[in-house]
């Protein structure tokens, strides 16, 4: 086991890596991430699946035989994309069992076109989730507006979450009521409060978007105070009352996830986002370059300071509203998301008509 990812894991913060592909399953990469590298989970997103398919012939045959099977599209795709998370989350069962539902989870996410359809995602989110037929596989559902009551249905109805697209302090707290409220329902009506979640607070898109708007001295600090603030509510929440009863009736808490935690910066350290949030009761999904890099490390740094308020101050003089940022980069994320999956879709339109040619 390398000892500084192991050092994470000793802190008691999860390693789960950002990545899914055929290859990283059938080489034996993954398993061997999980057997040296601590990597307890993983998660993916409509651009690793386009990249794989794009850039390789792993997925030719799947492709070839769903083709034959009268499938094209979105259904082509999550089935295809099944295949694999499937078995990722079989071998992430074993973590699964033994954290008893803490850990080993894998996430696919729902059609990004319905970040704004409460109505399509719930949908989508109970078809998915019946489809996949694994229990350590959470449903990716977008922090909108829309997205929250849609959330807390899913929680309701018994299907994992894995809350995706959040940006601040806010926009988790939101993220944790819904959560909340439909875990209180499922005791209210005598169900098994039982059911996972993952808030997923995104870190290093902040830095991006203010880099040319601060001077040096505040250059990629603001994802991690932004971050660190969220970790300050998510302990606060932990320890309020009303959390109190819902853990004591044997619900879980709903963890804290760090996402978009490789450095952009050339000039910055290659893991400044994971020694930074080394913070216990979180997960840090990582990009497969970042866990590597941390592997290389010999040593891993001090996490940041906890009391994140005088650095979001010298923000506030810099000029810089995060309230305004943090809306603007939902919004980007939303339309990202929303590009990265049309081009997923085009590109097995593409690879279709190829296959079906030769």
């Amino acid at each position: 086991m390398n000892r500084t990812t192991e050092k994470l894991h000793d802190i008691g913060q999860s390693i789960w890596l950002d990545n899914i592909t055929h290859r990283l399953l059938a080489s034996g990469t993954l398993l061997s991430y999980i057997r040296e590298l601590s990597v307890t989970g993983l998660t993916s997103n409509p651009t690793i699946f386009d990249h794989a398919i794009k850039n390789s012939n792993d997925y030719d045959d799947v492709i070839r035989r769903k083709l034959d099977e009268g499938k094209s599209g979105e259904v082509l795709f999550f089935e295809l994309a099944l295949e694999d998370l499937r078995q990722a989350a079989d071998l992430f069962r074993p973590v699964y069992d033994q954290t008893d539902g803490v850990d080993g989870w894998v996430s696919l996410e729902v059609s990004p076109l319905l970040a704004h359809n409460t109505a399509g995602t719930l949908a989508a989110a109970r078809a998915l989730h019946n489809l996949a037929a694994r229990p350590n596989l959470f449903i990716k559902i977008p922090g909108t507006s829309e997205g929250l009551p849609a959330i807390e249905e899913a929680i309701f109805a018994g299907i994992p979450v894995n809350v995706t697209l959040l940006f601040s302090s806010e926009q988790y707290g939101a993220a944790a009521e819904a959560y909340l409220c439909g875990i209180e329902r499922r005791i209210a009506a005598g169900l098994n409060p039982d059911v996972g979640s993952v808030a997923s607070l995104f870190v290093s898109r902040w830095d991006v978007a203010v880099a040319e708007k601060v001077p040096e001295s505040l250059r990629n600090q603001l994802g991690i105070a932004i971050a660190r603030e969220a970790y300050v509510r998510y302990r606060a929440l932990l320890d309020s009352p009303r959390w109190q009863r819902i853990l004591n009736e044997g619900a879980r808490p709903q963890r804290l996830l760090w996402a978009s935690t490789g450095t952009k910066d050339p000039n910055a350290s290659d893991i400044l986002y994971v020694e930074a949030l080394a913070l216990p009761s979180t997960v840090n999904t990582m990009p497969e370059a970042t866990l590597k890099a941390l592997a290389a490390h010999e040593e891993l740094g001090q996490a940041s300071p906890s009391n994140p308020g005088e650095i979001l101050a010298e923000f506030a003089k810099a000029g810089i509203d995060t309230n305004a940022v943090a809306a603007q980069l939902l919004g980007d994320g939303v339309l990202s998301f929303a590009k990265s999956w049309r081009d997923l879709l085009d590109c097995i339109a593409s690879k279709s008509q190829v296959l079906k040619a030769a």
